[in-house]
């Protein structure tokens, strides 16, 4: 199987989705909570792995992450355009 990473990296908002979760005071297992209720079947320990930038995440997920948090896909995905498209 072919591996898809991007910079080594097999997500790319790892550090951000971590950052907004603790500003909101969720832990990883009530984001986990929070996401299963608009029906994306995550638990903590995927929230850890994305976190810890060792699992992908989907287009739905990342919507779905800036729904709950609160947060624009611009904002989430700030590192990313500051790093890789300046």
């Amino acid at each position: 199987m072919k591996k898809i990473l991007f910079d080594n990296n097999k997500n790319v908002i790892s550090q951000k989705l971590k950052s907004f979760r603790i500003q909101r005071g969720l832990s990883q297992g009530q984001l986990a909570a929070k996401m299963q209720t608009m029906g994306v079947n995550l638990d903590q320990q995927m929230i850890s792995k994305i976190e810890h930038n060792t699992r992908f995440v989907t287009d739905y997920e990342l919507a779905c992450f800036c729904a709950v948090l609160n947060v624009s896909l611009q904002d989430m995905m700030e590192d990313f355009y500051q790093t890789y498209l300046p």
